[in-house]
């Protein structure tokens, strides 16, 4: 009898323990899918120099820094904290001289394990701005909005360092 309880205590154990290990580790699932992005990445080209780098601040946050280099200017300094709240996933920029250098929120509306969406309507533009994981080595970064009464879509190619 003392086994048979020793035995059960045991399988509850196990099962109890083995429960609140998955739930901990879900708790921020939403964004270790986003994984793959942290990283170096940037792509050179004949119009200058992009830069993009991103790391893990904590279970919940990872922070990123995207800048552009033409010649020997600054085109595009930009800090970006990529935030899971709950069930929300929030990507947030704060682009060096645009909005009063304040920081403006985008949520996550569409993903998938190899791209990411956020959107944000009532920003001037972009309102969309989507990842894409092309491979291990590349990515693709898309902002889109409406200028001046047109759709525009914006492309960046990303190679991993």
């Amino acid at each position: 009898m003392k086994l048979k309880l020793l035995i059960i205590g045991l399988v509850f154990s196990v099962l109890f323990g083995s429960s609140c290990n998955s739930n901990s580790k879900k708790k921020y699932e939403m964004l270790e899918e986003l994984s793959w992005l942290i990283g170096n990445w940037s792509n050179k080209s004949d119009d200058g120099l992009l830069v993009e780098n991103w790391k893990r601040a904590n279970d919940s946050t990872y922070v990123g820094k995207s800048f552009y280099i033409r010649a020997t200017d600054t085109l595009h300094n930009e800090s970006i904290v990529l935030v899971q709240n709950e069930d929300n996933l929030f990507y947030i920029p704060t682009v060096k001289g645009q909005n009063n250098d304040e920081s403006i929120s985008f949520k996550l509306v569409e993903k998938d394990e190899k791209s990411f969406i956020f959107k944000n309507n009532s920003h001037d533009y972009p309102q969309i701005i989507e990842y894409k994981k092309v491979s291990a080595s590349q990515l693709s970064a898309v902002v889109t909005g409406t200028q001046q009464g047109k759709t525009t879509s914006d492309t960046y190619v990303l190679n991993k360092k």
